[in-house]
This record gives C-alpha cells, sequence and structure tokens, in this order.
C-alpha cells in the first residue's frame, strides 16, 4: 500500500488514479464525510447507491460503481458497501465487508492504479491496523494507494 497526503477527489480529478473507492452503508444516504463530497462532485456514484435497494442488509461486502469521464479519461468511482448502518454508538465497519468489497475490486478491476481514503477508519469507527492488512491482503500485486486528507 503507497500512502500520500492530498485530496482524493481532487487527486480523482486531475487523473491521479482510475479507480477510487470510498465506504457506503446500505442506507443510499451518502450524507457524510467523503461519501458526501463524493456524491456531490460525482452523482453518477450517488445514482448507483439508489439503484441499490435502501437498508438491505445483503449488499454488505457487495460494491457498485459508476463510470465518469475526466479530462478526457475514465474514472471508475467505486461504492463499496462496508458498513450496514451510520447511526449509534460504537464500530460500523464490517471487516468481513471491507475483505469482500476489496476482493471484488480486484476480480473486477485488476490493473487500474486504484486509491481510496482510509474507510472505515473514520466515521464507521474501525481499526485501520486490521483494515490496511485487509486492503494489503485483498490487492496483493495490485496498483493501490492510500489518501491521508490533507487540504490542497
Amino acid at each position: 500500500m503507497k500512502t500520500v497526503k492530498g485530496d482524493l477527489v481532487k487527486k480523482a480529478l486531475r487523473n491521479e488514479f482510475d479507480l477510487i473507492i470510498h465506504g457506503c452503508n446500505c442506507f443510499c444516504t451518502m450524507g457524510a464525510g467523503i461519501a458526501k463530497t463524493i456524491k456531490q462532485e460525482f452523482p453518477e456514484a450517488y445514482k448507483a447507491d439508489l439503484a441499490t435497494v435502501k437498508g438491505d442488509k445483503s449488499k454488505l461486502g457487495s460494491i457498485r460503481s459508476a463510470e465518469v469521464t475526466v479530462n478526457g479519461k475514465k474514472l471508475k468511482i467505486v461504492n463499496a458497501y462496508t458498513q450496514y448502518d451510520w447511526r449509534g454508538k460504537g464500530v460500523k465497519a464490517d471487516y468481513e465487508a471491507i475483505r469482500s468489497a476489496f476482493r471484488k475490486v480486484k476480480e473486477t478491476f485488476s490493473g487500474l492504479r486504484i486509491a481510496y481514503p482510509a474507510i472505515g477508519a473514520g466515521l464507521a469507527g474501525g481499526d485501520w491496523k486490521t483494515i490496511s492488512k485487509i486492503i494489503d491482503e485483498e490487492l496483493e500485486g495490485e496498483e493501490h494507494t492510500l489518501v491521508v486528507f490533507e487540504k490542497e
């Protein structure tokens, strides 16, 4: 896992990556964190989320993607269903869902330049040490980058 600082969305808009992944809950909200920014900047990703069943627990571990054109190049945005809900206290990140989602990303999008924030370790309250190990295992052999948020 390569690590860089910056703004994932701005980097994606500069064509630094072919695919970005962010964690979603199963309720089609995209109302906080980086999901909110993605919803605003890439409404196609939100439309892909809305095409799923709101509140469906079986979405955990699955992915939905949208494709946009940025500066003449294709960018894929992956909604990874890595937590069921966003309400209440405690850890919302589902480690097995994270594993499953990243496995599906590799199966579907191998060979692309992949980037993501610290999925599951922000608002979802998960342990980044555990999550980063899962991501490294599932994306082994892929070019993938953690973008640690820093205002640009």
